[in-house]
């Protein structure tokens, strides 16, 4: 999850320097969204298009490095969790029935659920914890 979480942040590096490309993406979507897409990308997702330009590439990143390295495991992957969910809510996928066989869906979703709940004492992490649970 975490290699796959660094190279969607480098796929959109360019949304720093132009946040025009990130509102573009989201009134394409706004065109054939459902109703509660449609929402979504009025309410919240359009009106800050400048700042989730820039946020959302860095978070991603940070993620993936946070997940690759080992370290703060669980709150990586939450925040990650909760960034994809308002993603395939924008992209008004996720409550289509084919979203149940969309690789991007329910495999990223199960993976980092686990990995907000159960992630802290993984193999091979950078840092281990000094308390035992």
């Amino acid at each position: 999850m975490g290699v796959f979480l660094l190279f969607m942040g480098l796929d959109k590096l360019d949304w720093f320097l132009n946040g025009g490309l990130l509102t573009q993406q989201l009134q394409e979507w706004r065109g054939n969204a459902g109703p509660v897409a449609r929402w979504y990308l009025e309410a919240i997702a359009l009106p800050a298009a400048p700042v989730f330009a820039r946020v959302v590439p860095a978070a991603e990143l940070a993620a993936g490095a946070a997940l690759i390295l080992g370290v703060g495991v669980r709150p990586a992957a939450a925040l990650a969790l909760l960034m994809v969910i308002n993603f395939h809510i924008a992209a008004d996928v996720m409550f289509r029935y084919d979203y149940l066989w969309n690789a991007y869906g329910p495999p990223v979703l199960g993976a980092l659920a686990a990995l907000a709940v159960g992630g802290r004492h993984l193999p091979f992490r950078v840092f281990k914890s000094s308390t035992p649970r």
